[in-house]
């Protein structure tokens, strides 16, 4: 399989260069898309200097489990339909937090459509938990 997989790679290295070319933009470009990363620091130092706002979008019941003090919990499945609740943050940056990450790049994307200026914490609640940081419940 795998000598099959060079053999192919060596006999048509232009297609599968171009291949790889566009594989990197699309990831680039998804990424970029996203929203800005943030780590535990910055997103501290941003909400610390009244330019965040930080918005949980896990389910209910996770987040009553331990969220970040004075976060603003809208699950992920809700979020287009109560993005209206968020007008009055319009001036700040809006930090989409979720469980690990997964679901904040698509969130930041669609809070971006509706002018939102949004950013990501990187790693989610999980890495604000292994940063050492408080929750509340």
């Amino acid at each position: 399989m795998l000598a099959n997989l060079i053999e192919f790679i060596t006999v048509h290295y232009v297609l599968s260069t171009s291949f790889l070319v566009l594989l990197v933009l699309l990831i680039a470009h998804e990424t970029r898309r996203g929203g800005k990363s943030l780590s535990s620091r910055e997103l501290t130092a941003l909400v610390n200097s009244g330019q965040g706002v930080v918005l949980d979008v896990r389910a209910k019941k996770e987040f009553a489990t331990g969220h970040i003090i004075d976060a603003l919990n809208i699950p992920y499945d809700k979020l287009v339909s109560r993005m209206a609740e968020l007008d009055k943050h319009k001036g700040k940056t809006l930090v989409v937090v979720d469980a690990m990450g997964q679901h904040s790049g698509t969130a930041c994307r669609e809070l971006k459509k509706a002018g939102f200026d949004a950013a990501k914490l990187a790693g989610g609640i999980a890495s604000w938990r292994g940063d050492n940081l408080p929750v509340v419940k």
